[in-house]
């Protein structure tokens, strides 16, 4: 017997109708190439949204075709996210951070047939656009005021684009399952690889996110994503914001600009924030040098990478709550998250632990980690394997890629971490599968590693990678980018560690650097650092 319930499909239109009624005057703030603080109301933003979508049909766009983004976090790239998806179109967000040839492939990859672009990138798509047969127009996110000369073909600018059309638009329906978005991998080794999210999944990561002890969005809270729109749709908050009504600060181009971060938080006085761990360092930076507080900040999610102890006691003092959280492109991305620990109950020393794992499930994902014969291990906190994941919002295939080993028969993915689950169920990702460092037979966390090694003081960044060993196959080698004016040696950070991580554990060597190089979405390049140290040796083994 089945329940006798409508069947009400789950779509992003539902989404932008529930705002524009329950909370049409929630604000949208933005920071852009144009104007250093839009604000408008989302009942502005979805009259625009309709605009767009009469501009997109008028273009000639139609459903199912796929439509470019290159662009930051503003009001514009939010209106493309509803204009496109609601009107059976796909949102196909695209990373600038990327190398050339990867934008090439991808834009070609995806068939995208209209691209719309911030100004910044004018000049990089005009190297590229006769490799990109496909593309029918390309629309630059500006004013005609600040439209710039270019060769472009078939160029618009974007507002007198919407300036010729009406405000209301009859919003087609859409199966829930239907493509709403689409975003690829940073493409580490072969080509980036496309996720292609669902109306149904998205909507249904959206509640997830709101949950109280995951973003715990209200329409109380001002929530500035620091995390990229054209990367896994900013972890889904400019959907999350429009359940709650959140207020939503946008800071464009200034992502990484602490002093601009401060005081949009102060002045917007934003209370919740998501981004990667070099974000906070570079906000933590400004704090300490300027003197400043960020006093309506309550918490920060940190995802993209492990964030290390000393970014979450460096929010401690600003009385700012750090939540780690983990999750991939392909999971839409949430999949875990550590809520509020209460320290006065665990003690400093439990504290301490549990904040760096990565926390539980969120409600909708399952995990599981397995052995080498797939035989799945305990949540005992001890033994580790392969991690893997399912559920409504973790994608089942790439994108024109039908088969693939990361994917099994029982609808798992294999998600290339090695992690541990505690008997509370916190995820700890011990390291990625290749990245992990095999030292007499016993393995080692570069991630842990690194950890500890980016709280001594004179540490700016640091990378653990496995080099060749006589004895013991295999050693760790500590990267280390040092502070300026730093005056350091590698045996001062051997000796800083030897209190916090095993002694065998201890790098067999410390090297310094000017710079460590990262994939388009800011994490630490493993690959490229095997390959600058491809020839080291140790010296003494």
């Amino acid at each position: 017997m089945q329940g006798l319930m409508m069947d009400t499909p789950l779509t992003l239109t539902m989404l932008m109708d529930y705002a524009a009624n329950v909370h049409p005057d929630s604000e949208i703030v933005s920071v852009t190439c144009d104007n250093p603080r839009h604000r408008y109301s989302q009942r502005d933003a979805f009259k625009r949204v309709a605009q767009l979508a009469n501009a997109l049909t008028r273009l000639g766009a139609r459903k199912g075709d796929n439509i470019g983004t290159l662009a930051w976090n503003d009001y514009r790239h939010f209106e493309l996210y509803y204009a496109v998806s609601c009107s059976a179109m796909v949102c196909h967000t695209i990373n600038p951070r990327l190398f050339t040839d990867q934008i090439e492939y991808i834009v070609n990859h995806a068939e995208d047939q209209f691209l719309f672009i911030d100004v910044m990138f004018v000049p990089l798509i005009e190297q590229l656009q006769d490799k990109l047969p496909l593309l029918k127009g390309i629309i630059v996110l500006t004013d005609q005021t600040h439209m710039p000369e270019t060769s472009l073909n078939n160029v618009h600018c974007y507002e007198t684009l919407l300036s010729a059309e009406p405000d209301t638009f009859c919003w087609p329906d859409i199966n829930e399952n239907t493509a709403c978005s689409l975003c690829y991998t940073s493409g580490t080794t072969g080509h980036p690889k496309g996720v292609l999210y669902s109306h149904r999944s998205t909507v249904l990561h959206a509640y997830a996110s709101c949950l109280p002890d995951v973003f715990g969005m209200s329409k109380d809270d001002v929530m500035m994503p620091v995390v990229p729109m054209f990367h896994v749709n900013a972890w889904g908050i400019p959907y999350s914001a429009v359940v709650t009504g959140s207020k939503l600060v946008f800071p464009g181009p200034k992502m990484a600009d602490g002093q601009i971060l401060t005081r949009l938080i102060n002045e917007e006085k934003v209370s919740l924030s998501a981004g990667v761990p070099t974000i906070w360092m570079a906000l933590l930076g400004y704090l300490h040098e300027s003197g400043e507080t960020v006093p309506t900040l309550k918490s920060v999610a940190v995802g993209g990478a492990a964030c290390p102890l000393s970014i979450m006691e460096g929010f401690d003092k600003y009385n700012v709550y750090t939540h780690a959280a983990w999750g991939m492109t392909e999971t839409s991305p949430l999949g875990t998250f550590n809520c509020r620990l209460d320290r006065n109950v665990l003690g400093e020393e439990a504290f301490a632990r549990l904040r760096l794992k990565a926390g539980r499930p969120v409600f909708g994902t399952q995990l599981k980690i397995v052995d080498d014969n797939n035989c799945e291990l305990p949540w005992d906190g001890v033994a580790f394997g392969s991690l893997k994941i399912r559920g409504p919002w973790v994608c089942s295939q790439y994108y024109k890629l039908e088969h693939n080993d990361a994917f099994d028969e029982d609808g798992w993915f294999d998600t290339g971490d090695v992690a541990t689950i505690d008997e509370h169920g916190n995820l700890q990702i011990t390291d990625r599968s290749k990245d992990v460092i095999k030292s007499g037979g016993e393995w080692i966390s570069s991630i842990d590693l690194e950890n500890a090694a980016v709280g001594h003081p004179d540490v700016a960044e640091a990378a653990v990678i496995g080099v060749y060993h006589e004895k013991w196959t295999e050693r760790p080698l500590l990267i280390v980018v040092k502070r300026e004016d730093a005056q350091l040696t590698g045996e001062q950070v051997l000796a800083f560690l030897e209190d916090k991580v095993a002694r065998w554990w201890i790098p067999q060597d410390c090297v310094f650097v000017d710079a460590l190089p990262h994939t388009a979405t800011g994490k630490l390049s493993k690959k490229d650092l095997r390959e600058q140290f491809k020839d080291y040796r140790f010296g003494d083994s």
